[in-house]
């Protein structure tokens, strides 16, 4: 079999981030998660804290409607 290769991670720079994908990094800063997502990426959190996330990005999406 062969070996798959790793993919490269590139650096996240927050700027440059779509707005959508900027709040789920702004929640995941507030929640004290924002090191280890940048580290390990989103895998490296649980389901729980995932839909912590996702259900704070809902409610600021409603909010700004």
């Amino acid at each position: 079999m062969e070996k798959k290769e790793k993919k490269k991670k590139k650096p996240i720079v927050l700027e440059e981030l779509k707005p959508e994908e900027k709040i789920k990094y702004e929640i995941a800063g507030e929640l004290g998660l924002l090191d280890r997502v940048l580290k390990e990426g989103w895998g490296a959190l649980s389901a729980q804290e995932t839909g912590r996330i996702g259900g704070l990005v809902t409610r600021r999406k409603k909010e700004q409607q």
